[in-house]
């Protein structure tokens, strides 16, 4: 099974059933006349009296009776019609259809009917040995079921059939795992399937009473993930309430353990159903890990973060931020004139000129050094496949560095900027992100656990001290993101918003907006650490910025998540004033 980090199940195998012709058998009028003498025979007026010994005296005696009298083709016929008629029903299947499954099948041993539950197959193949039917075998497998399908869907992944050569030449079906967990974690769930093998002899039957070979199957490991489904639900519900209300159809959010670097939920939109794989063509992409775009300010951490440990500001540093910067051929521009701003009020206020201005001193190569540092430009190494490295190449000019600092010209993913807010929120250190916490045996005895990794340590505990007061004040009066608040919680974050580049024609699509919130709570001790990304979101209700629309949706994820975690208030909560 795939099961959460509380040992709810997540994806278990059920066992089902398949029925398979074999041509063979079924041509055979030698073997085909035992069901029609067994249709005759229960039809007789004694025979419920009779003894099994007698009962098979007497089919046998009919069989003679009928290959002397019936042409070997019209045997075969008429059993064929017996097996269509008793099967059809059950199977739901029209009996042409069945019939033309069959007889237009070019090859001799093929499936008729796939993934049948358990106890239909049993019913089946007790009627079909009852009715002396011949040239239908019975194989038992598992189907993969998803207790959630639509939680967690590009996390968990899906399995798919895949077909194997014998060394008898004969073939084999077998599930592997194609996608998500079921894919990273294969060679954990899968254990080891079971096989026998018969003789057949020159006209292709079964050796009857051959001692067939036998490998018995070994049992896969379960495998126990790191996210919590209570917490799943929670981020899906946000994010969906959330696409809907301000009309957007992508957009991913990643919940993240900061001291460990657990995955506590990462939710992706568009998705599909992991039962019936609905919409899995189109759906597929996973956001969370695949999707890169240039992140607006959320990347202001780096330029920030960076002068504070190479000691060149203090959180109280004073930095003149104009609202247009006139460079050496370009210039550096904020909406708002800051003036003189604190180094706490730049990030609080998100101030380009003044992150432009932190970055230029820090220069390009060491810049780019805290780029790397904190996992930009690199896959994170999260245990699923196709994540996109995205793009921190070292600018060659000037205008290339100045935008790279406040959230252009380098592309992200949301799982490198959860792991990046992470190193804040986490005392500096870069985590690997981590979603298998351990292999447990049926038995339940814990086999394997999966420490944690950590991949550098790019700031100092003190730095990152530092950070998460200035991004507390991101969240107060004057920060871009009160509406990421959190009632009696103190609340650490930063808005992103970014025009989106149009890869096809080149530059920017005005109108055209990916907007972000990361963030993490409580302030003083983070628990979790939350990335929102909204892709295009088309509402005119409110301004299409990080701050308006990220932001609540954190807010309303945050607040859930804190009752879940039963992390206490620590602020005093206002009490709504009456009106009349």
């Amino acid at each position: 099974m795939i099961v959460d980090r509380n040992s709810d199940p997540i994806a278990k195998s059920i066992p089902v059933a398949s029925i398979f012709v074999d041509k063979n058998h079924l041509m055979d009028p030698k073997l085909a006349s035992f069901g029609l003498a067994y249709q005759e025979a229960s039809a007789e007026s004694d025979w419920a009296e009779l003894s099994e010994e007698k009962r098979k005296r007497r089919i046998n005696i009919l069989r003679g009776e009928i290959l002397s009298r019936e042409k070997p083709d019209v045997i075969v016929q008429k059993h064929l019609a017996q097996a269509i008629s008793l099967l059809s029903s059950p199977l739901r299947i029209r009996r042409d259809e069945l019939r033309d499954k069959i007889e237009n099948n070019k090859g001799k041993w093929f499936a008729i009917a796939k993934d049948i539950p358990d106890d239909i197959a049993e019913r089946l193949q007790k009627s079909v040995e009852e009715n002396h039917l011949q040239g239908f075998v019975f194989q038992n497998s598992i189907q993969r079921w998803y207790t959630n399908p639509d939680l967690a869907t590009h996390l968990t992944g899906f399995t798919g059939e895949i077909t194997e050569k014998l060394e008898s030449g004969g073939k084999a079906y077998r599930m592997i795992g194609k996608f998500g967990i079921e894919a990273a974690a294969e060679q954990y769930l899968a254990g080891r399937d079971g096989r026998r093998e018969h003789k057949r002899d020159v006209r292709g039957l079964v050796v009857p009473g051959d001692a067939a070979s036998l490998l018995p199957p070994r049992a896969g490991l379960n495998v126990k993930l790191t996210i919590d489904l209570g917490m799943q639900a929670i981020v899906a519900q946000e994010l969906d309430a959330g696409l809907k209300q301000y009309k957007a159809k992508k957009g991913a959010v990643i919940v993240m353990d900061p001291s460990t670097g657990e995955i506590l939920a990462l939710a992706s939109r568009p998705h599909f159903n992991l039962n019936h794989k609905q919409g899995l063509a189109e759906n597929s992409f996973n956001y969370a890990i695949q999707a890169k775009c240039e992140p607006g300010s959320t990347i202001k951490i780096i330029a920030t973060a960076a002068a504070l440990e190479e000691r060149l500001v203090s959180p109280t540093t004073i930095i003149n931020c104009p609202h247009l910067l006139q460079e050496n051929g370009f210039t550096v521009t904020d909406d708002h004139s800051g003036g003189m701003l604190s180094f706490e009020q730049i990030l609080q206020k998100s101030n380009n000129v003044g992150v432009w201005k932190l970055a230029k001193q820090l220069g390009v190569k060491r810049y780019y050094k805290y780029v790397h540092g904190f996992g930009f430009g690199e896959r994170s190494g999260i245990q699923l496949s196709w994540e996109n490295p995205g793009i921190a190449d070292v600018p060659s000019i000037p205008i290339d560095f100045s935008r790279s600092s406040f959230g252009y010209r380098i592309d992200v993913t949301p799982i490198q900027m959860a792991t990046a807010y992470s190193v804040i929120a986490g005392g500096g250190r870069l985590l690997k992100p981590k979603i298998i916490k351990a292999l447990v045996a049926n038995d339940g005895t814990v086999i394997d656990d999966f420490p944690t990794e950590v991949r550098g340590q790019p700031i100092s505990p003190a730095t990152a001290k530092k950070m998460r007061a200035a991004l507390h004040k991101v969240t107060l009066l004057g920060g871009t993101a009160t509406k990421a608040c959190v009632a009696g919680h103190k609340v650490c974050g930063k808005t992103g918003t970014a025009i989106k580049h149009d890869p096809k024609r080149g530059g920017y699509v005005h109108g055209s907006y990916v907007v972000s919130f990361a963030g993490f709570m409580p302030a003083d001790n983070p628990a979790f650490v939350c990335y929102v990304v909204i892709d295009e979101p088309m509402t005119t209700e409110v301004p299409r910025y990080g701050g308006s629309i990220a932001a609540p949706i954190f807010s309303k994820i945050a607040g859930r998540l804190a009752a879940h975690m039963n992390i206490q208030p620590t602020e005093p909560i206002e009490e709504p004033v009456a009106t009349r």
